[in-house]
Parts: structure tokens; sequence; C-alpha cells
């Protein structure tokens, strides 16, 4: 890819203080952008946007959080001050909540779904009308596989991203008169980051992500390739193609499944308290880019990867005898 392109592109980051988002951020330092990070830690934004700074690229931190319309219009009006223009907009900050559906308070999911989907629209109607302006723009939503397959156990959470997919397909209806303003669309496989140990948890045991897990900086790079070749939509990862295959071609088949192999985890994995995680506010720890998953030793949670994986395997098997 040719670093000169991305250069000097004024680049807006959501959920930039952790994980994909702190990956994204890094990788387009190293390319030499100017980036606007936002998430609702600022400490944290600060941490990273140093790390930015230090690797050459101009950085200024906002921050905000993405429940609320009038925090992302001050983002954005921050942001092309800082520019004078808005290139790139990738909506990142993200939430989980898990456990049973009436075992999780509803401020709870209700938040789930103002982050994970509000805060992206939200985001959206702040940057559009400078793209319009512009005539130009790449707005990138980070949306995963639970775009393409539901997670028992995490209904708030699966409903937000369901929903992802439908307001960026109306909304690429929308701008398809505008023939340089990108809306791309990215569904990586569960990722090595602090996103589980920042969830809400009402299962009562401790979670752990379903591997194989990967790094988020391969995400991060797809992003950084998005600006320079946009594309509507983009898979990260086997894992996540053969998930969307598998609820594509047997959606009860693949629910159920997956159901029964989290009820299977949950009864042998080690207790821990309710908590309300990063949901209805900020968590002091989880920071970093890695939540250090693909350094585990395998174990009950590569056990639940493998039948899943597995469950897709059959499934294909069966399709192609058929």
């Amino acid at each position: 890819m040719n670093k000169e392109y991305v250069k000097d592109k004024l680049v807006v980051i959501t959920g930039a203080s952790s994980g994909a988002g702190r990956a994204m951020a890094i990788e387009f330092a190293k390319k030499g952008a100017r980036l606007v990070l936002s998430a609702r830690r600022e400490e944290a934004l600060k941490e990273v946007a140093d790390e930015c700074t230090e690797l050459g690229a101009t950085t200024a931190v906002v921050t905000a959080d993405t429940r609320y319309a009038d925090n992302m219009q001050d983002l954005a009006k921050a942001a092309f001050r800082f520019g004078g223009a808005i290139d790139v907009w990738i909506n990142n900050a993200g939430v989980l909540a898990a456990g049973a559906l009436e075992e999780i308070p509803a401020d709870v999911n209700e938040d789930v779904i103002r982050i994970n989907l509000i805060g992206y629209i939200h985001g959206a109607r702040a940057v559009l009308p400078y793209f319009k302006e512009q005539g130009y723009g790449v707005l990138i939503n980070n949306i995963s596989v639970g775009g393409w397959f539901p997670t028992p156990y995490m209904t708030a959470y699966a409903a937000s991203k369901f929903g992802l997919r439908g307001y960026s397909e109306a909304l690429k209806g929308e701008l398809n008169q505008f023939p340089h303003i990108h809306v791309c669309d990215l569904y990586p496989g569960f990722l090595d980051t602090p996103g589980i140990q920042h969830a809400a948890n009402y299962t009562g045991h401790v979670l752990r992500p379903a591997p194989p897990v990967y790094d988020p900086r391969k995400v991060a790079r797809a992003v950084v390739s998005l600006v320079y070749e946009p594309r509507p939509s983009t898979t990260i990862g086997l894992s996540s193609a053969l998930l969307r295959m598998a609820y594509g071609l047997f959606p009860a088949l693949s629910r159920n499944m997956t159901a029964a192999v989290i009820r299977g985890y949950l009864k042998k994995a080690d207790p821990i308290v309710h908590t309300s995680g990063n949901v209805l506010g900020t968590v002091p720890y989880g920071s970093g880019i890695d939540g250090g998953w693909r350094n585990m030793p395998r174990g009950r949670s590569m056990k639940l990867g493998a039948v899943l994986l597995t469950g897709v395997a059959i499934g294909l098997a069966i399709m192609n005898r058929k």
C-alpha cells in the first residue's frame, strides 16, 4: 500500500483508548496520518496519543461518549477545527453484556444498544455534513462477526450488531449519489483485546473468548487499507467467514448449538460476581491493545472454539453432500 496516500489524512477514531481502536491509532500514526482520538477515558487516550506522537503523528484527544448526539457533534467540530477537513471517520466504540436476558439489568441492555448501535448512528450523523460539503470521505464501521452470527446470552449485543448492518445498508442507499463518500463495514472474528475483561457479566462465571482469537493489529491494517481502497464489506479471519456461512445455511442449528456450548462452558467456568463492567461507566483497567488470550494455555475456551468450528464444518459437509 502506498504510505503517502494515507499521510496527512485526518482520521477520527472512536473507542481509541484500548483494543482495536488503539491498534488503529498506532497503525495510522506509522503511516503519518493526523489523528483525532476519542473515548470516555481521558487518561488512557492521552497514553495512546503520546505513543502516536512518538511515532511522528500529529494527534489530538477529545473525550466523548458516543451515547450522546451532542458529544459526537462536538467531536466532529473539534476534528474539523484541528484538521480543516475530515477524511476518515471510524465508528469503533463498543461494549458487551453477557447473561440470560432477564438477569441483565434493563439499563445495561439499553446502554449496550445506545453505545453499539445508536453511537454509530450519532457518529455518522455528525460527520456526514462535513463529507457532503467536501464531496468526499470514508466512514468505517467496525461491526464484528456478531453482525452475521447471533450469540445467545448476549442478546442486546446481538441486537445491536444485527442493527448495525441495517443502519449501514440503508445509509449506503442514501449516499449512492455521492460517489466519493464511502461507507465500509468490517466483520472481524473474535479479537484478542481487553473487551471481555471490560464486559458487563451477569452469567456468574468468568468469561473467555472462543478461539481462534485474532490479533487486533490485523483489523488495524485492514482499516488502513480501506482508506486506500474503500470496499463496502470486509470479513477478517476464516472463522468469521465460516460462522457467517453456517448461520446463513443453518440458522436454527447454529444458534442452538452455540447456546448449548455456552451453557456447557459456563457450568465449568470459575465463579465471579455480577458486574456492569464498562457499560454504564468506565473501568480503570485494560487500556492496552491485547487482552492476553492468545498466550493462554489451551483449556476450556479452546474447547469452546473447537466445538463451534467443528459444528460449522459438519454443517458445510452436510450441505456439500446434497
